[in-house]
């Protein structure tokens, strides 16, 4: 059995926030945008269906548990979630709030202008908030 390392990628991007049953939940550096990611801790997955059923069932209810207290911390029209892996193989869910005028509303978030790194105080205040709604 192989073990669970995060890719240096997710690691270098976004700031760790809490473990969950099944995954890491890890807030993306760029406040921009109110963007988590989950990380499943399972190793050598790149897709959703070579997790177990049970692992499968679990990032469900991970995902929507995230998503919820994502729209009510941030009040977002959408809340945008994708699991695409192109560039960072291992699996990780992107959750991401979005709204009217936001940076490159109605477009895609990746690869838009320049990340902008939350201060370390507001990254922990958002993530205070997130836990709280969990």
């Amino acid at each position: 059995m192989t073990t669970f390392t995060l890719d240096e990628r997710l690691r270098r991007d976004g700031i760790p926030i809490c473990k969950l049953g099944l995954c890491e939940l890890r807030l993306m550096n760029d406040r921009r945008w109110p963007w988590l990611i989950l990380v499943p801790q399972r190793a050598d997955v790149s897709e959703v269906y070579e997790l177990t059923p049970l692992d499968q069932a679990m990032l469900t209810f991970e995902t929507n548990l995230v998503a919820a207290a994502l729209k009510k911390v941030t009040g977002a029209e959408k809340i945008n979630i994708g699991a695409l892996g192109n560039i960072v193989r291992q699996l990780h869910v992107h959750i991401i709030a979005r709204r009217e005028g936001d940076p490159n509303w109605p477009g895609p978030v990746w690869g838009f202008g320049k990340p902008e790194p939350w201060l370390d105080e507001d990254h922990k205040a958002f993530a205070a908030r997130i836990l709280e709604n969990l």
